[in-house]
């Protein structure tokens, strides 16, 4: 990461196969921790944390700004952060890489304002 922080860009519940419920539980319970984890920046409410583990693959329809993701947050617009719409876990859980191996925040910021550009021609 950018920042050595790991930002919010969406939460996503479809794409995810029977096989891939009954496995997630397996992957993610032994990185189960009690409260939010240091290097993770968030603004959401959740019920349960895990510590920076497992990477996996989203896809979208397109980036937006959102009030409550925090990646980019104030860089864009004041208040926003860049998000991830209608969210899909394409299948691929990512072991080549580890979480700081992940899109960073000025990844996500040139592909938002590439889409932008896109838009306006």
């Amino acid at each position: 990461p950018d920042k050595d922080i790991f930002e919010t860009v969406t939460k996503v519940g479809t794409g995810f196969t029977d096989a891939d419920l009954e496995k997630l539980p397996k992957l993610l319970n032994k990185h189960k921790i009690s409260h939010k984890h240091p290097r993770v920046e968030s603004m959401l409410d959740v019920d349960v944390w895990f510590e920076p583990s497992v990477v996996i693959e989203i896809r979208g329809a397109e980036l937006t700004l959102s009030p409550v993701h925090t990646c980019a947050m104030n860089v864009i617009r004041e208040g926003s952060g860049v998000a991830i719409r209608f969210p899909r876990f394409t299948g691929k859980y990512r072991v080549d890489k580890s979480p700081e191996d992940a899109t960073t925040t000025e990844e996500m910021i040139e592909m938002y304002r590439g889409q932008l550009k896109k838009i306006d021609g």
